[in-house]
């Protein structure tokens, strides 16, 4: 599971790393990026990589409402081709979400320790993921809302101690396979998904300010003893 993550680069950075081609937004840092909050997504479009906001939580087009999202922040790499929600977006619409790291909690509840997630590097990395458009029926064209999720699978050896699922993170090798367009076969999808896993983690224990949404800063990353 992934449900807090940390997108801290500036634009240049993303720019450089995922090859953006347009953006047109300021680039603000997350330190505690949340379910259903805007998020930054690269996505393929008019043959251009392209930076752009999007909901965390997928919306099917085929939904009544937008409330569904806040339920479908990931989507499993074991079943994301089969499920009605995500099958065709898997197929047509599968995005790269630009990330620094990302939570995980283990422990007791009520008391459980959150650990901050990252590739050894320290370099920002992408999340494998998949967005949607969904469209007020009623209200026409004025009320798209564009959603994502992240696909998630079992945890490697590198963190499994701490949790048993953690999102596809892609290796850069990857990153323009995964968003071509011309690729809509899901076994070839699932293959990358497979080879293009990066298992080699790092975390550390961090303060149980990330609990709360409303701490957002630098800190939230800070390690503790």
């Amino acid at each position: 599971m992934c449900g807090r993550f940390v997108q801290y680069n500036l634009f240049q950075a993303i720019q450089q790393i995922f090859n953006i081609d347009k953006v047109s937004f300021e680039v603000i840092p997350n330190y505690n990026v949340s379910p259903t909050q805007e998020i930054l997504a690269v996505v393929r479009q008019d043959n251009e990589n392209k930076l752009e906001k999007l909901h965390w939580g997928l919306v099917p087009f085929w939904a009544k409402d937008i409330s569904i999202g806040s339920g479908m922040i990931n989507a499993r790499a074991e079943t994301v081709s089969k499920k009605p929600a995500f099958r065709k977006a898997f197929k047509k619409r599968r995005c790269l979400i630009p990330a620094n790291g990302f939570y995980e909690w283990k422990g007791d509840k009520g008391n459980k320790q959150p650990y901050y997630v990252s590739i050894p590097s320290g370099e920002a990395f992408a999340f494998a993921g998949l967005w949607e458009t969904w469209t007020d029926k009623e209200r026409g064209e004025e009320s798209v809302y564009k959603s994502c999720t992240i696909i998630t699978t079992s945890a490697s050896e590198t963190i499994r101690e701490i949790h048993h699922r953690m999102p596809v993170i892609l290796d850069p090798k990857f990153h323009e396979k995964w968003l071509s367009v011309e690729i809509q076969d899901p076994k070839k999808l699932e293959i990358i998904l497979q080879k293009g896993l990066i298992h080699d983690m790092k975390y550390y224990p961090v303060s149980k300010l990330v609990n709360f949404v409303k701490n957002n800063g630098p800190n939230c990353i800070k390690r503790v003893l």
